[in-house]
């Protein structure tokens, strides 16, 4: 597969995804990306720098574009840690642990947007307000509770299998309670 056309899936994902979600400036937008999967090969047997750059470069202008930040999950090999801008984990109070992800420790979608980032950290954990799955990544740790599956137009990228999730606030007070129009997005 083209990367141009990774990138066009990707974009469209992030878009519709961001749509979907209504996420607001300062929210974090985890990605899980096997590129392995992604180019048809079996999750963490053949990394893919070109197919993450290309995974990166159809979602990351999207979500400056909203003011969206990026939170990259790395493979299980740096046991599913984030790599976010520092001033994302400053903000957020997130610990950062000493790490730098490469194609075979961390995965190529890490590395990609390690390399990508301003000023990037680690850290092993978020809770983020929505994110994408692509190639069975499990960012579910990653998402803040109530995650909300999301069904975009594609279930693809690349030959990676898409699963998307946005985040509400809990509900909570039973039968009597009434929630307000803003906290069931």
């Amino acid at each position: 597969m083209e990367t141009a056309q990774i990138t066009a899936q990707a974009q469209q994902a992030a878009m519709e995804l961001l749509e979907a979600a209504h996420l607001e400036t300062g929210d974090l937008f985890v990605v899980g990306c096997s590129s392995s999967e992604i180019t048809g090969g079996r999750i963490g047997k053949q990394s893919s720098l070109e197919a993450a750059q290309a995974v990166l470069e159809g979602i990351r202008p999207v979500l400056q574009a909203q003011g969206v930040s990026l939170a990259a999950q790395c493979c299980e090999h740096l046991n599913r840690a984030i790599v976010v801008e520092r001033a994302v984990a400053r903000e957020r109070g997130y610990e950062i642990v000493a790490a730098v992800p490469q194609p075979h420790a961390g995965g190529s979608w890490a590395t990609c947007c390690w390399q990508a980032f301003t000023d990037p950290v680690l850290v092993e954990e978020v809770r983020a307000e929505a994110g994408m799955d692509i190639g069975g990544t499990l960012i579910g740790m990653h998402l803040r509770r109530v995650a909300v599956p999301v069904r975009l137009s594609l279930d693809h990228i690349g030959q990676a299998v898409l699963l998307c999730a946005r985040t509400r606030p809990k509900f909570i007070g039973g039968a009597r309670a009434v929630y307000g129009e803003g906290e069931t997005r």
